[in-house]
């Protein structure tokens, strides 16, 4: 799924498409601390978020991805 990073300077606004969430979230922090751009956006598509927004939703994510993947038959969940 590709995933739309905008910033802003100088009232101009920068975009750039990536493939990977992972790849968008390091675009967004790049151009945060390095560029020093403002009001930089993650969109998903269906929806923008701040970068903070979008590293707790990724990383909420992933945790329900590790327990679904836990949860299916067969597999064994470390400690039981």
């Amino acid at each position: 799924m590709p995933f739309l990073v905008q910033a802003t300077i100088d009232d101009h606004t920068l975009a750039v498409t990536t493939e990977t969430a992972k790849e968008a979230f390091a675009k967004a922090v790049e151009w945060h601390v390095v560029e020093r751009f403002n009001e930089i956006s993650i969109s998903d598509g269906a929806r923008s978020y701040s970068i903070a927004e979008f590293s707790s939703i990724m990383a909420l994510r992933e945790i329900a991805n590790t327990v679904e993947a836990a949860a299916e038959p067969g597999l064994k969940v470390k400690g039981k």
